[in-house]
């Protein structure tokens, strides 16, 4: 039997006695494309962190491609993107990409650079520059080429849409499609519902620290009686 490509099993986590994340049970494919979507504050981001072992969880177990999370190599085949991403401010935007693959033992190659680099339109001239002279765009077009010049069977982003200009977020999405033709997993969170909607076979809705709704947003729509996404999640959390 294939193992799933992340599973939560009720997983618990508290602050100072109180829950934060209650009873979070669900599994995602290999292949999957899953949103996770809530208010700020719902325990999206304290979800994420569990899974990479950032915090520790008080009750259940996490696997990762059937692999104890708490495990160093469960999390090679995987990269991840936070939803603050602040790279060390005296690199330049090559210096961190070859950084960041010398990490993983990954040859740095310059034309699969600059290709990625057109994907998510940044400037490869931008590469010779401290990264501290970056846009908030810029630095999160370099965040997401680090993640994905590692090419990863398992992407976990936090907001990866942040900061982005509408033509970097069409280019993201169409290079998110392309990445899941060919097979790869994609677990993110997001405030954009509209994205989630365009790009996700399933959703989790979180809110206040409990699973509402695991499903499709066709699902989503359908089962709160909603013509859009947005009304459904309203509906959900109200």
């Amino acid at each position: 039997m294939t193992s799933p490509a992340l599973q939560f099993r009720h997983i618990v986590k508290r602050y100072d006695k109180n829950p934060v994340l209650q009873d979070i049970d669900f599994t995602i494919a290999k292949g999957e494309f899953f949103g996770l979507v809530g208010v700020n504050g719902a325990g999206k981001t304290t979800l994420i962190k569990c899974l990479l072992d950032f915090h520790s969880v008080d009750e259940g177990a996490i696997d990762i491609f059937g692999v104890s999370h708490r495990l160093m190599q469960a999390r090679r085949p995987m990269a991840f993107l936070p939803e603050r991403f602040t790279p060390p401010y005296y690199l330049t935007g090559i210096d961190f990409l070859k950084y960041t693959l010398k990490l993983q033992s990954l040859p740095y190659d310059d034309a699969q650079t600059r290709a990625m680099l057109q994907v998510l339109d940044l400037d490869v001239a931008a590469l010779k520059r401290p990264v501290r002279s970056y846009s908030k765009g810029m630095t999160q077009k370099l965040g997401l080429a680090a993640c994905f010049l590692g090419n990863k069977d398992l992407y976990v982003l936090d907001e990866p849409m942040s900061g982005l200009d509408p033509k970097a977020r069409a280019l993201l999405k169409a290079q998110l499609l392309r990445m899941r033709a060919a097979g790869s997993t994609l677990f993110f969170s997001s405030h954009a519902l509209a994205d989630v909607e365009e790009i996700c076979d399933r959703m989790a809705i979180l809110h206040g620290g409990q699973l509402r709704f695991i499903g499709s947003p066709a699902e989503c729509r359908q089962q709160f009686a909603a013509d859009s996404l947005e009304q459904a999640y309203m509906r959900c959390i109200t």
